[in-house]
């Protein structure tokens, strides 16, 4: 079969593609965007009409993939791991609804977040709809995981969670694809109640999730990514999850092996090859790039061996994995190499540069514009959320006083209102206003919250790498229609030389005793050159 050189996303997005998916499901969020855009730029995808537009956030990008499912097709639904949180309802309801077509939800991980609020494990929430999870090792389990998922997913009839990593899903590596599967043809539910979670309808088939377990064990007893392998030296036996298999094994690149290996890569854990590890060995180190949770299990598990890993020290609580804390653990010496540099000396010489906006802007002007009006205000009363615009936080600008998750900053604005703080402001962008800020607007029309809100259109979803913007050309309408009035909705465009200009509107909103939308609007300087884009904003008079 053919071989391709693939980062771990897109070799996920080529798995599905291969194994018979019909459509993927996403909202943009590092590391899990080149999924989609694989799918949205691979010419047999459009070949296939595969379904692969944005979705307005997580949550209805969940429920998309859960119709096609129900219609009896394969879908994909994939985003990082906070959005996660957001799709939280549909994801968890959908395993006691189960599937009809095959459904993988991709979710990537960012232990040390590199690009995220947090480096929460993705696992918990596949433990806690109590589905079968998959967590490839490498780029070829990730095809393979993909590729085998939908058929998964549709043998047990239930949504199948495939977690990934930072690392995995950013590095390269060859991956030899399978042959080509038809897609699915519509097919209906045969159990007409099966989608319908009235409670009379949700127990029964709760109950029939919960008689599903036993088969998801016995089938990870069977499954080819969980592997048990004898070691003679039966002082420590390890449990290797994921890609933390693989920093295991290039410590073991130019010696043997000896230790018994547990490596695991389907869960529920595989009980019998467990406690065959559990019963062998002194003590057991467990490897999990992300939060200690087979560890603790484990501990429970069994009082007979001792359980080495992030809870007791031997690994850093926090942060991922790699190849040298690995090392450290397995008790290894650690040799220098003369010629690189420590971490010590590395900030010594080399001075750390945080992300900056880019050069030319619109959100560096509508800052500064926003600056001076506050300026005879108080400070620490501006509210901002998740995209490019969340560098305001850092110097020379020093202009947000918060970003907690996708939509906080009109609610946190209300909020602080409610508890007299006035005037509050709210920062937020045209994509993360479409995701989740259009709701807490709602409430601040309703109770006709003091707030100013600033919508950064810059017509994309710039923080991710200039994805469609779902509030393209509509957000005046929006907000007219969830009831900001027209006379309270002004529009300019972010520049120096209108500079005067944005400080007195910001100035006469910020007087305003109601709610009141301002929206800087100036293309995203990174997307100049997408002509479909530039094609559309024309065609919408946004210039």
């Amino acid at each position: 079969m053919q071989k391709l050189l693939l980062l771990g996303a897109e070799a996920i997005a080529q798995g599905a593609i291969d194994g018979g998916m019909s459509g993927v499901y996403a909202y943009p969020g590092t590391p899990s965007t080149e999924i989609t855009e694989y799918v949205q730029h691979y010419e047999l995808a459009k070949e296939r009409n595969i379904h692969s537009k944005w979705s307005a956030n997580e949550k209805t990008a969940m429920e998309a993939g859960l119709g096609m499912s129900y219609a009896g097709k394969r879908a994909m639904v994939c985003m990082k791991h906070v959005g996660l949180n957001v799709a939280a309802d549909a994801f968890i309801n959908s395993a006691i609804t189960g599937t009809n077509g095959g459904l993988v939800v991709t979710v990537a991980d960012d232990p040390s977040m590199h690009s995220s609020q947090n480096e929460q494990d993705s696992r918990y929430y596949g433990k806690f709809a109590q589905i079968p999870i998959l967590e490839p090792s490498c780029q070829q389990e990730a095809y393979d995981m993909a590729y085998v998922g939908f058929q998964l997913s549709e043998r047990f009839r239930v949504p199948i969670l495939l977690r990934i990593t930072t690392r995995l899903a950013h590095s390269r590596a060859a991956v030899e694809r399978k042959p080509l599967l038809d897609q699915n043809k519509i097919s209906l539910p045969s159990n007409p109640h099966q989608f319908v979670l009235l409670p009379h309808f949700a127990r029964v088939q709760y109950k029939g999730l919960l008689n599903s377990f036993s088969g998801f064990i016995e089938d990870s007893e069977t499954s080819p990514f969980n592997r048990f392998t004898q070691g003679s030296d039966k002082s420590l036996g390890i449990i290797a999850f994921g890609l933390a298999y693989n920093y295991l094994m290039e410590n073991f690149q130019d010696k043997p092996f000896n230790f018994p290996l547990l490596k695991i890569g389907q869960y529920p854990m595989p009980r019998t090859k467990v406690e065959k590890l559990l019963a062998e060995c002194d003590s057991v180190l467990v490897l999990e790039d992300g939060y200690p949770i087979i560890e603790e299990l484990l501990k429970g598990y069994t009082g007979k061996v001792n359980i080495k890993g992030r809870l007791d020290g031997t690994l850093p609580r926090d942060g991922e994995l790699n190849p040298n804390l690995v090392a450290q653990a397995l008790g290894f010496e650690q040799k220098k190499n003369e010629n690189l540099l420590d971490d010590a000396e590395l900030k010594e010489i080399i001075k750390a540069r945080p992300p900056a906006m880019c050069t030319g802007c619109g959100h560096i002007d509508a800052y500064n514009a926003l600056n001076q009006a506050l300026s005879k205000y108080s400070a620490g009363r501006v509210f901002s959320d998740i995209g490019c615009y969340t560098l305001g936080a850092l110097p020379p600008f020093n202009a947000i006083n918060s970003c907690v998750d996708m939509g906080a900053s009109i609610t946190m604005a209300k909020g602080a209102a409610d508890a007299g703080l006035i005037p509050a402001v709210a920062v937020i962008g045209d994509s993360t206003f479409a995701h989740s800020g259009m709701t807490g607007l709602i409430d601040a029309v309703n109770e006709k919250s003091p707030i100013t809100i600033l919508i950064s259109d810059n017509f994309t979803t710039g923080m991710t790498g200039g994805q469609d913007s779902a509030a393209l050309g509509k957000i005046e309408h929006i907000c007219e229609g969830i009831g900001v009035h027209p006379d309270h909705i002004r529009v300019f465009v972010p520049s120096k030389k209108n500079h005067d200009e944005m400080v007195r509107i910001i100035e006469e909103e910020l007087a305003y005793e109601g709610v009141s939308v301002i929206i800087p609007r100036r293309q995203c300087i990174q997307t100049t050159r997408n002509v479909e884009l530039n094609k559309r904003i024309t065609e919408l008079n946004l210039r």
